[in-house]
């Protein structure tokens, strides 16, 4: 696959996951809660965990409905964690995609209750009553449970939000984002796997490739954070070091960081060299480019 195939894969796969969002997150809910949770996740967001569900998936011959139902499980965990962490009593942030976050839109009780119930639908999504086999159902959710939980991104957000104005060193950092944002990333790579039939080998390639492309992407947003103007991001620039906290850059150093981001693409170029999946995993190959590249 060359940079064009992957555009026009991209659109496709994003078509896709728009329409099964549209279809699986409920508008009728009561008091204007399906609006909320609607306008939490559609038409925005690059979309990267789904199409990383997708393309590991394919890239093993996996199970369709499964690797679609997964991968918008996915992006509802990651759409309710973004409406809790841009609430006042996180980051208290004010854009998100380009819009007002859920928060100043509906206020924030109902922003709460809107990605309280996106993460409860993230699992009914996983456990359709039949089109799914109930072994690979439950795989899929504790893979989901635990790359989100106090031992992955809550857990992350939590060590995050402890560190205000203290210093880290690179190790620690390393570990908060490994958990943050490294665990869903890494789990949507997992989760596209779970659909398909990989040796023992694949399987720990494509973890060690989505750990590799879960931290970069984290340390690309540091990146991001201080280069970028806020129409550019979707959402407010230089947030991170108005609030005093630690990231790559403050951390390591602009030049340092960006070095780093490239290490880390390399390294899951050769985690995908590892899988044995050779051509099939070409896919995979350009969207960990594409996180390394991306300029918002």
């Amino acid at each position: 696959m060359n940079a064009r195939d992957l555009d026009a894969w991209m659109r496709a796969e994003w078509a896709a996951v728009e329409s099964a969002l549209e279809r699986w997150v409920p508008a009728d809910c009561p008091a204007g809660l399906g609006e909320a949770m609607r306008y939490g996740v559609l038409d925005g967001g690059k979309r990267l965990r789904p199409l990383l569900v997708l393309s590991t998936a394919q890239a093993l011959n996996g199970e369709r409905e499964a690797a679609l139902r997964a991968a918008v499980a996915v992006e509802l965990i990651h759409a309710y964690s973004l409406i809790h962490d841009d609430m006042p009593c996180m980051d208290n942030d004010v854009l998100r995609r380009g819009k007002p976050t859920v928060h100043v839109k509906f206020g924030e009780a109902q922003a709460m209750l809107a990605g309280d119930a996106m993460q409860a639908l993230a699992f009914e999504v996983l456990t359709p009553e039949a089109g799914v086999a109930p072994a690979l159902q439950a795989r899929l959710v504790g893979l989901l449970a635990r790359a989100a939980g106090h031992a992955g991104m809550a857990g992350g957000q939590a060590i995050d939000l402890a560190s205000i104005g203290r210093p880290l060193s690179e190790g620690a950092l390393r570990d908060m984002h490994r958990r943050k944002t490294g665990a869903l990333l890494q789990a949507s790579v997992l989760m596209g796997a779970a659909c398909g039939r990989p040796s023992a080998v694949a399987w720990q390639a494509l973890a060690d490739y989505g750990a590799a492309v879960g931290l970069a992407f984290q340390v690309v947003d540091d990146i991001l954070d201080v280069t970028q103007p806020s129409q550019t991001l979707g959402k407010t620039a230089g947030k991170d070091l108005q609030g005093n906290k630690p990231t790559y850059v403050s951390v390591l150093g602009l030049d340092a960081a960006r070095s780093h981001a490239r290490d880390l693409c390399s390294e899951a170029h050769r985690a995908l060299g590892r899988s044995g999946l050779g051509a099939a995993a070409s896919t995979l190959a350009l969207l960990a480019d594409r996180v390394v590249e991306r300029e918002n």
